[in-house]
C-alpha cells in the first residue's frame, strides 16, 4: 500500500554510486525487479542475455544513462536504429514492464531506468546460473541520446583483436575486461548477417561447425536468421571459451580472442575456459567497472517516467 504522496518523495542527492541506495528510499526496488525477469525469463530464456545485451550497448555510448531506451524525437535521433542496435537489441518490452511495477512498488518515479537495466543485467546473468555481483546504484537518466555515438563506439562483430582492445581501452576497460565481458556470449543468439562471412569465408573454423551453420545462413538471404553463441546457450557458464579453443566462436569477434599464437588473450581463453569460479568472479568485477562509465549523478540528468522518452 502507498501512504505518501509521489510528488513528496525526496530522492537523496550523491555525486557517487552506491550498493544501498534504494535501501531506504525503496526497499522493495529490487526485488521487484528480480520477480519481472523471473517470469520474463521463465517465459523465454533469450531475454537474459537481450538485457545484459542492452546494458552494454548503453554504457558504452557516452556511459551508463540509459540514452539507448529512447525513442527518436524531433529534437533528437536515438539510438535505436544505429548500426549495432537496429533489428537486434530487444527486451525494451519488459523494461517498460519492470519500470511500471517499481514506480507502483515503490509509490512513484524513484528508480531510474539506468540503474534499472544495471539490476536487470546482474539479474537476468544470476537467473541463467551465473554469478550475482553486488551492483552500484544511484544513476540518473539522460535527457538525449546520440545515434551517431551509437554507431563509432559499439565495437562491431567484424572486428579484429587489435580494434576490440582499442574500443575496451577507450572506454577504459583492458584486455581482461574484454574476455570476461565477451563471455557473456555464452548466452544468447547472434544473426545470420553478423557471422554468414565466417562461415563461408574464414579458414580458422572448424569444418563441421561451419557445416550446419551454413543451413541456417544461406550466402543471400535469410539476414535475421540466428544461431547459437555457444554450444549451451541458455546457460551461463565457460561452455563460450572452450568453443573458441575447439574454433567454434561463431563470430569472427569471437574467435579473434583465441588464435592458438599464444598471446596473453589466449592465455586467459584456456584460463577461463577451466576456471568457472575465476571467471564468474570476474565477470562481476568487470560489470561493476562497465557499469561506473560516466554515469549521471546529482543533480543531473532526470529519473524518466517513461523509460522510451524524457520527462
Amino acid at each position: 500500500m502507498c501512504f505518501v504522496v509521489a510528488a513528496a518523495i525526496v530522492i537523496p542527492i550523491s555525486a557517487q554510486l552506491s550498493s544501498n541506495f534504494y535501501d531506504k528510499l525503496c526497499p522493495q526496488a529490487l526485488p521487484t525487479i528480480r520477480s519481472v525477469l523471473e517470469k520474463a525469463i521463465y517465459n523465454e530464456p533469450r531475454l537474459g542475455a537481450s538485457l545484459l545485451r542492452l546494458h552494454f550497448h548503453d554504457c558504452f555510448v557516452n556511459g551508463c544513462d540509459a540514452s539507448v531506451l529512447l525513442d527518436d524525437t524531433a529534437n533528437f535521433t536515438g539510438e535505436k536504429t544505429a548500426g549495432p542496435n537496429l533489428n537486434s537489441l530487444r527486451g525494451f518490452g519488459v523494461i517498460d514492464e519492470i519500470k511500471e511495477a517499481v514506480n507502483s512498488a515503490c509509490c512513484g518515479n524513484v528508480v531510474s531506468c539506468a540503474d534499472i537495466l544495471a539490476v536487470a543485467a546482474r539479474d537476468s546473468v544470476a537467473i541463467l546460473g551465473g554469478p550475482s555481483y553486488q551492483v552500484l546504484l544511484g544513476r540518473r537518466d539522460a535527457r538525449t541520446a546520440s545515434l551517431i555515438d551509437a554507431n563509432s563506439d559499439i565495437p562491431r562483430p567484424i572486428f579484429d583483436f587489435p580494434a576490440l582492445l582499442s574500443n575496451f581501452q577507450n572506454h577504459g576497460l583492458d584486455l581482461n575486461d574484454l574476455l570476461v565481458l565477451s563471455g557473456g556470449h555464452t548466452i544468447g543468439l547472434a544473426r545470420c548477417i553478423n557471422f554468414r562471412d565466417r562461415i563461408y569465408n574464414e579458414t580458422n573454423i572448424t569444418p563441421n561447425f561451419a557445416a550446419p551453420l551454413r543451413g541456417i545462413c544461406p550466402k543471400v538471404g535469410g539476414d535475421n536468421n540466428t544461431a547459437t553463441l555457444d554450444a549451451t546457450t541458455a546457460n551461463f557458464d565457460t561452455e563460450y571459451f572452450k568453443d573458441l579453443l575447439k574454433l567454434k566462436g561463431l563470430l569472427h569477434s569471437d574467435q579473434e580472442l583465441f588464435k592458438g599464437v599464444g598471446s596473453a588473450s589466449d592465455g586467459l581463453v584456456q584460463y577461463y575456459s577451466n576456471n568457472p569460479g575465476a571467471f564468474f568472479a570476474n565477470f562481476g568485477v568487470s560489470m561493476i567497472k562497465m557499469g561506473n562509465m560516466k554515469p549521471l549523478t546529482g543533480s543531473d540528468g532526470e529519473i524518466r517516467m517513461n523509460c522510451r522518452k524524457i520527462n
